[in-house]
């Protein structure tokens, strides 16, 4: 691994932990085993190297949650093969994210901080909440969920028990419990049956 890839990943690890504005160049340079000059040889700023860590958290972040989604041609076992790959492949990454949900610590962290910055986070939930309702449309008409369900509200359920799973895991740290909360979503969907 480049010195680069190095600055990004140990970044990364720092911003799930601590967030970015608690993050100090100080904990990078001494993360990365590597000098300020060694930094900003790679990056012009912090905020520089903010984006960068975010690319790569939303690579993993899809590499992970979305694996193996484009076999499965039924959306509600496409959802839970989401929901699980979430729990499994993305939130039990301690390795890679030892705070629990990057985006989650950035989100709350930069909200009224650094506005700018949490748009950019803002734009991928966007995007993530319309796939999710659109799967849900899409199963909806193939008769996988009942014709009463109202796929707007239920995106917004799933989308905030995933949130709410990632911070209860972030505090308790409990494989078991994360299990258990995304296991009764799961439950729940298994109830919009025709």
């Amino acid at each position: 691994m480049d010195l680069k890839d190095k600055i990004i990943q140990e970044s990364l690890k720092l911003f799930s932990l601590k967030g970015f504005l608690s993050t100090s160049i100080h904990d990078i340079l001494e993360a990365a085993g590597t000098s300020k000059g060694g930094l900003y040889n790679h990056f012009m700023s912090k905020e520089d190297l903010f984006f960068a860590v975010l690319g790569m958290a939303q690579e993993i972040w899809r590499q992970r949650t979305l694996d193996g989604l484009d076999r499965i041609e039924k959306r509600m076992e496409r959802i839970k093969t989401l929901l699980r790959n979430y729990s499994n492949l993305y939130l039990k990454d301690t390795q890679s994210f030892p705070g629990g949900c990057v985006f989650v610590t950035l989100s709350v962290e930069l909200d009224d901080q650094r506005p700018r910055l949490s748009e950019v986070i803002t734009k991928g939930v966007v995007g993530f909440k319309k796939m999710l309702n659109r799967w849900l449309d899409e199963a909806k008409e193939a008769g996988e969920i009942r014709r009463d369900v109202d796929t707007k509200a239920l995106t917004e359920m799933l989308f905030a028990g995933m949130i709410g799973t990632s911070v209860i895991y972030g505090m308790e740290k409990s494989p078991e419990v994360l299990d258990r909360s995304i296991e009764s979503l799961i439950a729940y969907l298994d109830t919009l049956s025709p």
